[in-house]
């Protein structure tokens, strides 16, 4: 239903900063959660950050140290994510749901219907 294409990943020292985009095919605000999950080897996917409802969600690992956003204009969302850690290693991908239909908290990730394909973030000590 919605294309998201996802980039901006690439390999960075502890301490970085990398940004995140995710580009949508249509208009996602007042319609759509948009959402920042993670996958590292070996591991399953974990949430990192959301849109849903006008609020904004972190996981307690990243908060204070990532930040979702996003510009309208260019049905584009954004993950920056500065002072990163070698355990903030993994595939990221962004993800979205329909807002009107959906029950499980955000950092549920079954209820997302459309993902990026990823993009590979690595951070070297």
């Amino acid at each position: 239903q919605v294309h998201l294409v996802d980039s901006g990943g690439g390999l960075v020292q502890a301490g970085g900063s990398l940004r995140l985009s995710c580009a949508a095919s249509r208009r996602t605000f007042g319609s759509y959660d948009m959402g920042w999950f993670r996958q590292a080897p070996g591991k399953g996917r974990e949430f990192v950050a959301a849109f849903s409802r006008g609020d904004t969600y972190y996981s307690a690992s990243v908060k204070g140290r990532f930040t979702i956003s996003r510009d309208n204009a260019k049905n584009t969302v954004y993950l920056q994510m500065n002072s990163l850690k070698p355990e903030d290693t993994a595939v990221y991908f962004c993800a979205a749901r329909e807002s009107g239909t959906a029950y499980y908290p955000v950092s549920e990730a079954s209820e997302y219907g459309s993902w990026g394909h990823g993009t590979q973030v690595t951070v070297s000590s």
